[in-house]
């Protein structure tokens, strides 16, 4: 059985601001770094008994790249970046207040979810991010003598999870996996059977320890 992990990065600085985050660079905040030791206790929690290598790739924006660097030292393993699983672009509205993009944001008409693009210029499209992060994540299956970490971004993460599952791009315009900040979503692949399961979905309970702390 291939596990493959999928970690939202925790609490960052863009969003206590309330500024727009997409490929704006902010960092976590002290309470998001806590977070990531959670998270990182808790993967080593899961794969206590296992044997098998495990391979952490991240976005390679900060506070996703900060998140990888704790869970890759309490785990005793590298860690690599890939900037295709970097949020969706946000292009100008980037490092503005959500106010702001609020106001010119344009939801898109269910008969172009996939290519409809913002009024707001460098926005990427639903196809955009969907093909880059599935192009991403096809590569790490293809390394089936690994279990996997990989740390992504809020919507990111719902794209991560429709490639593991194997679902086309063409197939993602409605498709939502919801997640929150430092949840854990477990993925499997069963090595018999060739099936891959969403085992659990945006689990948080690990970060109650800090809030009981």
């Amino acid at each position: 059985m291939q596990d493959l992990y999928v970690v939202t990065h925790p609490h960052a600085e863009h969003t206590a601001q309330d500024i727009v985050g997409g490929w704006h660079n902010s960092v976590l905040t002290p309470a998001g770094r806590r977070d990531a030791e959670l998270i990182a206790e808790e993967l080593k929690r899961r794969r206590t008994g296992t044997s098998r290598p495990i391979r952490i790739t991240s976005s390679d924006l900060e506070r996703c790249a900060e998140t990888s660097a704790i869970i890759a030292r309490t785990l005793d393993v590298p860690a690599t970046t890939d900037s295709r699983l970097r949020e969706i672009s946000f292009g100008e509205a980037e490092g503005r207040p959500n106010s702001w993009l609020a106001q010119r944001q344009v939801p898109a008409p269910d008969n172009n979810r996939l290519d409809h693009r913002d009024p707001v210029a460098g926005a990427e499209t639903r196809r955009d991010i969907a093909s880059r992060v599935g192009e991403c994540i096809r590569e790490l299956m293809t390394e089936l003598d690994h279990d996997h970490i990989v740390v992504t971004h809020g919507f990111a993460h719902t794209f991560v999870v429709s490639a593991w599952l194997q679902i086309p791009v063409e197939a993602t315009g409605f498709t939502n996996f919801a997640t929150t900040p430092g949840a854990i979503t477990h993925l499997q692949h069963d090595d018999y059977w060739r099936n891959r399961t969403l085992a659990q979905l945006a689990d948080t309970t690990h970060l109650a320890c800090g809030t009981m702390a």
